[in-house]
């Protein structure tokens, strides 16, 4: 039967830090998370027809700055309600 191997949580940390920075000095940022970032922001963009790139990628911009507020303020809401 195999040993079993016990690793300790710093190790492990280690271990994730160098596979974390080998695999970003391997491939470009836009490699690692340009299509979840895209779908992301696609969220935001307007259904209207007729408008410019410009316009419907800056319109999805204010749209997630519009929910990232709206997520920092519940979230100071409900530490608030905490204290």
């Amino acid at each position: 039967m195999a040993e079993k191997r016990v690793f300790d949580s710093a190790d492990m940390a280690s271990r994730g830090r160098i596979g974390g920075c080998a695999r970003v000095a391997k491939y470009s940022p836009e490699q690692l998370v340009g299509a979840a970032r895209r779908g992301f922001l696609a969220r935001f963009e307007p259904k209207e027809e007729g408008l410019s790139d410009e316009e419907r990628q800056r319109r999805a911009q204010m749209g997630l700055r519009a929910h990232m507020h709206r997520l920092a303020r519940l979230s100071a809401l409900k530490r608030a309600a905490r204290r």
